[in-house]
This record gives C-alpha cells, sequence and structure tokens, in this order.
C-alpha cells in the first residue's frame, strides 16, 4: 500500500493522453474535448461578435459550424498560441460562390488579446473575436498539449 502511495504524485503529474474529438457548442459557449467517447475537459469560449449562425462570408464575425480538422498549430500567434481549424471547406467555398462572396479564413482556436486591458477571465465574459474561438492563455497551454493536428473539431450551434 505504501509503495502505491508513494506512486501516487507520478501518476497525477503524467500529462493526459491526446484527445481524439474537440466539440463546441457555440448557444453554450463551451468546448469539450474528447477521448475515446469519455469528456476530458471543457472550456468556456469565446467567440466572434457575432456568433448565431454559421459563417458565410469574410468579416462577419462569425464562427463557423460543420465539421473541420485541427490541421496545424501556431506557436507565434498575435493571440498567444493558435490551432488552425481547417475551415473553409468544400461546401464552405461553393456557398460563398453561390452568393458571390469570400467565405474567408484563418479561423483558430486561440489564447487571449495581448491588447486588451481586460483581465483574462473579463474577456472571456463576451464575444470579442472576428469569428475564432478564444480561451485563456492558460487553458491554450492545456489544448496545445492535449491537441495533435487532424483531430476532428465539430462546432455547432
Amino acid at each position: 500500500m505504501r509503495c502505491l502511495l508513494a506512486l501516487l504524485p507520478l501518476l497525477v503529474s503524467l500529462p493526459l493522453q491526446a484527445v481524439d474529438l474537440v466539440v463546441v457548442e457555440k448557444a453554450q459557449r463551451t468546448m469539450t474535448l474528447y477521448q475515446d467517447g469519455q469528456e476530458v475537459k471543457r472550456f468556456h469560449i469565446a467567440m466572434g461578435d457575432s456568433p448565431s449562425g454559421h459563417k458565410l462570408q469574410e468579416g462577419d464575425q462569425r464562427t463557423p459550424q460543420g465539421r473541420y480538422i485541427l490541421d496545424y498549430k501556431k506557436q507565434d500567434s498575435a493571440y498567444y498560441r493558435s490551432i488552425h481549424i481547417s475551415y473553409p471547406n468544400a461546401a464552405d467555398r461553393l456557398r460563398a460562390e453561390a452568393l458571390g462572396v469570400s467565405p474567408g479564413g484563418q479561423i483558430m482556436i486561440h489564447g487571449e488579446n495581448p491588447n486588451s486591458a481586460l483581465s483574462p477571465e473579463e474577456q472571456q465574459a463576451y464575444n470579442w473575436t472576428n469569428g475564432c474561438i478564444a480561451v485563456t492563455n492558460k487553458e491554450m497551454d492545456q489544448l496545445w498539449q492535449l491537441i495533435r493536428p487532424g483531430t476532428p473539431i465539430e462546432i455547432w450551434p
């Protein structure tokens, strides 16, 4: 028993395994990480200034909806660190083309606005991005460890 207790600090400090699914629920302003169907971690998020509805065009301040891939990480982001969402997909491009607009792009999960006078918690109290998904820098560090390029993300209304 003492041997198990002695190992407990080591087990607690082991990093979590990379997740295999990220789910964003825009109405609840949450992002949940899953591994093998089990919830691993949940975050409160900030999004674009106009979060309702699917992103239709560049500059509409909306966060896209649908299934995408978290396809690469950017260490030197203007917003601390970022993980790119594969928006626009083929359907998004076709929709934008039919509307005669640009679908936009560069939608990311990222950290805090470095130019804000607000605390990280105050920043998260409202939607302030141009369509991205924002978390605190501390939370971004956790995501950085848990998300690998190629992880699917589902973004729901």
